[in-house]
This record gives C-alpha cells, sequence and structure tokens, in this order.
C-alpha cells in the first residue's frame, strides 16, 4: 500500500498491552506491516505488569482513557455536550437503553459514555476512519457511543465465553445492528452470534482466526523430550479447569504413572491451586511459573511431551495454535471453537469438560503413546495451524474488512472539530 494512501484505523481494548492478549498485538503488528496506520487505545493498562519488550514497546504507543483519573471524563463529557449536543443526547439515550437490565447499573454506563467522549478527539486528531474493538464487553459499547457521537463506523471482534454466557446483559444484539461488522475467531463463535443477533445483520459476521507471527512457524522442529511432562498455560482462573488438572496428576501419581505438569501463568486462583498443590504433596510434581514472556512460554511448550488445557469454557485459546506451531500435541477438551483445530487421533486428545476420570485416562493413554507417535501428532498439528491461524493470512481478511466498510461508505457524518488532549 503506498504510504501517502494509508488508511488509519484505531484500535480500543479495555486493557492493553496484557500479557493474555499477545494475539491483539500480532494483530496489529500485521495490519500495520500491511499498510495500515494504526492507532492504539485502551481504558486501561498504563500500570499492569509486563514481562514482554514487544508489550512495553507497546505500552509507549498506547494512549490510556483512565490515566488522568475521573476528572478528565467528566471534563471530555462537558466539552463533547457543548461541542455537539444533539450527539451527546442521542448517544446518553443509547447509553440509558444499553444500562437497562445489563450486567453492569446505569453509572458504569454513563462512565462508558465518558470515555467515549474522551476518544473522540483522539480519532479525530489521528484521522482515524474506523474504530475496531477487541472483545464484546465494555470496550464495544464504548466504540458504539463514540459512533453515535460522531466518530468514525467501528467493528468488534468477539472471543468468548464471556460474551456467549449473558449476551442479553451485554446488549450483543443492540451492538452487532450498529457496527459495520463484526467477527467472530472461530465458526462455533459465529454460530453464537447468530443466536443473539437479527437475521437480517447476519451477513455483517465474519469468521477471522487469530493468527500466530512466522516465528512461531520458523522454529526448528525440537525433539520431544523423553521427561513425562505436560504444560498448561492460561490465567490460573476457575474457567481454565486447573484445580482439576492437579487432581488428575495426583490421581495418575496414586496408580504408579509418572507425570509432571508445569502450569505457566499466574492468576486470583493461584493460592487456591498452591494449597491443593501442598495438600494431596506434589511440590515435587507441579511447578508454577507466574507470568513469564513469550520467549519463556515457547520454551516450557519445548520442554515438554505436550499441552494440556481441561478447560470448562472457552472461544478458541491461542496457546493450542502456539503448542501446534512448535509440534507439540494438545489435550483438551471439547467445547468451544476447540474442536475445530484439535482432532482426536490426529493431532491431540478431546475430552468431556468437567470430568477427572476421562481427563487422566487421556493423560495415561498420552503417557503411554510412544515419542514416534507423538512427533507424528505434533507434525500433523503443524500443518493444520499453519493453514488456520497465520497471522498475514488473518489480518488480510481484516483488512478486506475495513476497505469494505470506506468503499461502503464515502461520505460518513462529520467528526466534531478536535477538542485539545487532556
Amino acid at each position: 500500500m503506498d504510504k501517502t494512501k494509508r488508511i488509519k484505523i484505531a484500535y480500543l481494548i479495555n486493557q492493553y498491552p496484557k500479557v493474555s492478549h499477545s494475539f491483539i498485538r500480532r494483530e496489529i503488528l500485521a495490519l500495520e506491516h500491511q499498510g495500515f496506520d494504526v492507532q492504539r487505545i485502551a481504558v486501561r493498562g498504563w500500570d499492569g505488569e509486563l514481562v514482554d519488550d514487544e508489550d512495553l514497546r507497546e505500552r509507549d504507543r498506547t494512549h490510556y482513557v483512565l490515566q488522568d483519573g475521573m476528572a478528565s471524563l467528566l471534563a471530555a463529557g462537558m466539552r463533547m455536550l457543548a461541542a455537539s449536543p444533539l450527539r451527546f443526547f442521542h448517544a446518553l439515550r443509547l447509553a440509558l437503553k444499553m444500562g437497562w437490565r445489563a450486567d453492569r447499573p446505569w453509572p458504569f454506563h454513563l462512565i462508558y459514555l465518558a470515555e467515549a467522549c474522551r476518544i473522540v478527539p483522539w480519532l479525530s486528531q489521528f484521522g482515524a476512519c474506523h474504530l475496531h474493538a477487541h472483545f464484546g464487553t465494555n470496550s464495544a459499547e464504548v466504540a458504539m457511543l463514540a459512533t453515535t457521537l460522531g466518530g468514525p463506523p467501528y467493528s468488534f471482534t468477539v472471543h468468548g465465553p464471556e460474551e456467549f454466557d449473558k449476551p442479553e446483559f451485554l446488549g450483543i444484539k443492540e451492538k452487532v445492528s450498529r457496527a459495520a461488522f463484526v467477527v467472530a475467531i472461530s465458526s462455533f463463535g459465529r454460530s453464537q452470534l447468530f443466536r443473539w443477533a437479527r437475521y437480517v445483520d447476519w451477513p455483517k459476521v465474519h469468521v477471522v482466526h487469530c493468527g500466530l507471527e512466522p516465528v512461531f512457524h520458523a522454529v526448528p522442529a525440537v525433539p520431544i523430550p523423553a521427561a513425562p511432562r505436560v504444560v498448561c498455560v492460561g490465567r490460573l482462573c476457575e474457567q481454565k479447569g486447573q484445580l482439576l488438572l492437579v487432581n488428575a496428576v495426583s490421581q495418575l501419581l496414586r496408580k504408579g504413572i509418572e507425570i509432571e505438569l508445569v502450569l505457566a501463568g499466574d492468576g486470583e486462583m493461584r493460592a487456591e491451586l498452591e494449597a491443593l498443590i501442598t495438600q494431596r504433596r506434589l511440590q515435587g510434581r507441579v511447578r508454577i511459573t507466574g507470568w513469564i514472556s513469550s520467549d519463556q512460554v515457547r520454551a516450557e511448550i519445548l520442554a515438554t511431551r505436550a499441552l494440556v488445557l481441561p478447560s470448562f469454557a472457552e472461544g478458541l485459546p491461542v496457546v493450542i495454535m502456539e503448542a501446534m506451531a512448535l509440534r507439540r500435541p494438545v489435550l483438551t477438551t471439547y467445547v468451544a471453537g476447540i474442536p475445530e483445530l484439535v482432532r482426536p487421533g490426529e493431532n491431540g486428545w478431546l475430552f468431556p469438560a468437567g470430568d477427572i476420570d476421562a481427563l487422566a485416562a487421556a493423560l495415561e493413554e498420552f503417557l503411554l503413546t510412544p515419542v514416534a507417535i507423538l512427533e507424528s501428532m505434533g507434525e500433523a498439528g503443524y500443518q493444520r495451524v499453519l493453514e488456520r491461524h497465520s497471522v498475514d493470512i488473518e489480518a488480510a481478511k481484516l483488512a478486506q474488512l475495513f476497505c469494505s466498510v470506506q468503499t461502503s461508505n464515502p461520505i460518513m457524518a462529520p467528526a466534531p472539530a478536535p477538542i485539545p488532549l487532556v
């Protein structure tokens, strides 16, 4: 793309950068490589714990809505009211509508309105012709309100499972109806949006997979180690099922089956997991790494025989793609979009969510599988993820969607005049 004709778009995320949101960073960088200028906007995240150098660089490039406190939001709202009273009251009415029977009470939706007032001048000053939000929660609402205030058209990516757990309380139907387009990261995700969107809005919903950059695909094949070690990567939280996994490891060890487990990540359930590890006397068998960088995650996966992810609810975990790109089999549950990628007997194992006996049985079968077969499964997984999850290919799909919005909206409502930053 000619640099003089680069399309300027903005990305809005609730928290960015974030250890578990590296896929958003990859997407943004891939779009820039394909000729877009991308403005990063996040509600929070300027003081979050980061361990990855690329995340630290992204933080310096990001505008933060709440960084200057609530006073800046109030001032932004007052300026918007003075500059565009009609648009402001349209957005206020929409915010109140979104607060009816919502997962959060009205004051939160008024804050979302103030956040939208704050970012509209940023979008105008940058010259953004489109605003894209990740996740169908509050970031999508702020994007919708920003468009109502005179900002550019918006779209958003739905990952799940939160959006699928409470779609009515998140106003998914309204957000889809007003969006230029909506992205689901799997066919399952698209089906869930079809459940709640109006039929006339179904053509707006597109599947764009999360992608991996070439550095994952380019890693030379590393032999599967002899040690009976598996890794579980992800936030230590209830939906990931790590408590079930620790109990399954204990069950296998009582049967005399050797196994080691690495829990790569951190989170709100760490203390509970550590207590269970101590109770089961697994201190020498189970290790928790805490937050680690992308390079460290890669090293942990390569040092194990397989990735295991006993999730109760998911969208389509990026870490499964990463493990397959590193030629490691995957043991996980057949929930949400996972079966679209993991094929039993070909590149991994699938078992029912919440079934500790099925999890233990899958682990036992895996541990008894010859290394040569595991390496063959790893190669099959590598080929499948290469076909489905190249970040450049997926970013190109997004690029086409962004360009199609500009083609179908040659005349957009003018944005409010630039307002000085607070």
